[in-house]
């Protein structure tokens, strides 16, 4: 990765906050031009610094009551590679993690409701190849929801 200044840091630290913030605004900010901040943000694209934007969206709202984490065993670590494929074809899961610990992997998925949950276990994820076992652990609420902080070290 290539090496982000204060600067960088400082405008980072801006968008991660508001994504949707004006250039002329975070330019004004940070006391350089918007053509500067443009450069720098496609600056920091580029390396893989800025990996994404887009909203959040409340899964709530959207029907998917039930949040999950899914602790996932496999045959053997090596499988991992092809299991992910084959979780990728399952929109409820948002995340996965290939951990240490009692998991080879953890994913987290959302679904509209137990039976829902239930489906998606029984006839999706358990039936991948190479998948020996599970362990589901419900979440009953999100209490923090943040992003790094944007120091001036690294």
């Amino acid at each position: 990765m290539g090496k982000i200044d204060n600067l960088d840091r400082k405008i980072l630290s801006i968008v991660m906050n508001n994504a949707r913030i004006p250039s002329k605004e975070v330019a004004a900010e940070c006391g350089v031009s918007r053509a500067a901040i443009h450069q720098r943000i496609q600056r920091m694209t580029d390396l893989g610094v800025i990996t994404g934007s887009g909203y959040n969206v409340s899964a709530k709202l959207l029907g998917y009551r039930t949040c999950t984490f899914i602790g996932v065993n496999l045959e053997s670590g090596a499988m991992y590679h092809k299991v992910v494929p084959e979780l990728q074809k399952i929109p409820e899961v948002v995340e996965c993690h290939f951990t240490t610990g009692p998991y080879t992997m953890l994913i987290k998925l959302f679904a509209r409701d137990n039976e829902h949950l239930m489906e998606l276990l029984n006839s999706k994820i358990q039936t991948i190849p190479g998948v020996t076992g599970t362990e589901t652990l419900i979440s009953l609420d999100h209490s923090i929801h943040r992003r790094l902080p944007i120091s001036d070290e690294q």
